[in-house]
C-alpha cells in the first residue's frame, strides 16, 4: 500500500471511532493503533529495542 492510501485508511478508522465511541473512544483507538504500529516495526526488525534501552540507560551515545 502506498502512504496516501494508508493515511486515508487510518483517517477513516479514527473518524468512525470518533463517531461511534466519542472522544475517549477515539483516543483509545488512536493509542492502540500507535501501539500496534510500534509492535509491528519491532517484529519486522525496523526498531531495535536493545539500542533504545541502552540509550535510556546511558550506555550508548547518539
Amino acid at each position: 500500500m502506498n502512504p496516501t492510501l494508508t493515511g486515508a485508511l487510518i483517517g477513516l478508522v479514527l473518524a468512525v471511532a470518533a463517531l461511534i465511541f466519542g472522544f475517549w473512544g477515539f483516543l483509545l483507538v488512536a493509542l492502540f493503533m500507535a501501539i500496534g504500529a510500534i509492535v509491528g516495526r519491532i517484529a519486522s526488525g525496523q526498531i531495535d529495542i536493545r539500542s533504545i534501552a541502552n540509550a535510556f540507560s546511558g550506555r550508548s551515545t547518539s
